[in-house]
Order: C-alpha cells, then sequence, then structure tokens
C-alpha cells in the first residue's frame, strides 16, 4: 500500500508521517518512507536518522540530466523498482524503517521544483511493495503536486488538518483533485486539536464535503518536545492516538 499524506505548510504531515511509521513498525511491518517535500529538511531526525540520504536525483544524474539518466541502466530506469534494489546510501535502513528522498531546494537561484515531481511521480509509478511493506509518502504542502501528477499511483490520501481555516480550504481542494484522479480512498485527519469542541467544528466542517475523519491527534507537549529536540517521537498521546488511524487505513 502506498499512502499520501497531505495537507497546508505547517499543519504536521512530517509529524503524521512520524508517527504512522512507528506504529506500522512496530507491527512488523517493513516502512518505507519517502520524503517528496524539497523544502523541509528535518524528516530524517523526526524519523531517528542521524544524516539524510542521498536523495534520489543525484542518483537521477541531478536535475539537468534527468531525463537522460531515467533512461540509462541503473534502478530508476527498471520497469519495477524492488525496495531491496534501491542502492545505499540513497536508502536508509533502521530497524525495519526506511527512508529515501527525492531531492531538496538547496540554495537561491536554483530553479524549480518540477523536476523533483517528475521524478516522485515516476518513482512512485514503478515502486512494487510486497505484502508486508507500507511506503508512506511525505508530500510537499498545498496542492501542486496533483497536477504534476504524483498521485497516480497512490492507493490512499491522507489529508492532515489544523484547526486554521485555511488548513479546511486546502483539504477541500486536495478532497477534490485526488477524487478527480480516481482515487477512492481519501480521508482526513485532525491534527494539533486543542479541544474536543473545536474538533467537533473541524469534522462538521469536512463531513460537509463528504470528507471522512478517521482520527483526531490532540496537542501533545511530548510531540512539541521532540520537534523542539530534534528526536522521535515514541511515547505520549499522539502514539496511542495514531493506531486508530492506521487501523482504519490497513482495513481499507
Amino acid at each position: 500500500m502506498k499512502i499520501s499524506v497531505c495537507g497546508k505548510g505547517g499543519s504536521g504531515k512530517s509529524t503524521i508521517v512520524t508517527l504512522l511509521a512507528s506504529e506500522a513498525k512496530a507491527r512488523g511491518y517493513s516502512v518505507l518512507v519517502i520524503d517528496s517535500d524539497e523544502s523541509n529538511s528535518g524528516l530524517f531526525r523526526m524519523l531517528g536518522f542521524d544524516q539524510p540520504p542521498i536523495p534520489l536525483m543525484e542518483l537521477a544524474g541531478g536535475k539537468e540530466s534527468l531525463k537522460q539518466k531515467m533512461s540509462q541502466p541503473n534502478v530508476l530506469a527498471e520497469a519495477s523498482i524492488l525496495i531491496e534494489n534501491i542502492p545505499s546510501p540513497h536508502l536508509l535502513r533502521r530497524d525495519g524503517l526506511m527512508l529515501v528522498s527525492i531531492g531538496k531546494i538547496l540554495q537561491s537561484l536554483e530553479g524549480c521544483a518540477c523536476p523533483m515531481g517528475v521524478l516522485s511521480r515516476e518513482f512512485l509509478k514503478k515502486l512494487t511493495l510486497k505484502a508486508d511493506e507500507l511506503a508512506i509518502v511525505d508530500m510537499e504542502a498545498g496542492v501542486e503536486h496533483f497536477g504534476r501528477g504524483v498521485e497516480t499511483s497512490i492507493d490512499s490520501v491522507l489529508i492532515v488538518v489544523e484547526p486554521p481555516f485555511e488548513s479546511l480550504e486546502v483539504a477541500k481542494r486536495i478532497y477534490s483533485l485526488a477524487a478527480g484522479i480516481g482515487i477512492k480512498n481519501v480521508w482526513a485527519v485532525l491534527n494539533k486539536v486543542p479541544s474536543e469542541e473545536i474538533a467537533r467544528i473541524l469534522e462538521r466542517e469536512l463531513y460537509e464535503t463528504d470528507i471522512d475523519v478517521i482520527g483526531c491527534i490532540h496537542i501533545d507537549t511530548e510531540v512539541f518536545k521532540s520537534s523542539v529536540e530534534g528526536g522521535v517521537v515514541s511515547k505520549g498521546r499522539a502514539s496511542e492516538e495514531i493506531r486508530d488511524v492506521l487501523d482504519y487505513i490497513l482495513s481499507r
């Protein structure tokens, strides 16, 4: 199963990805996290790695030669990509948890991220998972990745929604775009929720757009502490609440 985690910038996508990956790993799955957000550089720390993987963009020869390299002999040119065939150091491993990164914008005047979107789309299209493997994709903020067709090979879309109104508007656009390319499994998870009253308001707004809410992650001091320290979220209320979210996803 390939799960795309989307949402407004700052909604907590990387946190939800980390929580889902940790819980799935605890259940015995081999979990591949795909960092497809070209701006956020801290996901590797949240997953417990000391350094990020070398981006797959470098395996493809960089942004300039992406098209040529995708057709030359390497794992990216294969019709089907197995996790085990992704070479180190482009794939990091830790106790059943794996991480790859598409690429990052690292300097001024580097150009747009469109080549990274192309690579994300082609990599996800070719990625072939075994029965005990899950792929969880940390998407870039917003909706532009839908325009690049990144989600065309995704099984499920999980929209992270936080209390601000803008997050609801982005969620509605994501839902519409995902439905437009035929993705049937599109759900929302509420994040950074301060009270049950706020949760009910968000659920009502999303329900009016036919978006099912499959979980609620309340504000958790352990999450904030880990984000400040750059560490892994391994305990606390959020780690418990994510279980229901994963239960629902795996049952579909």
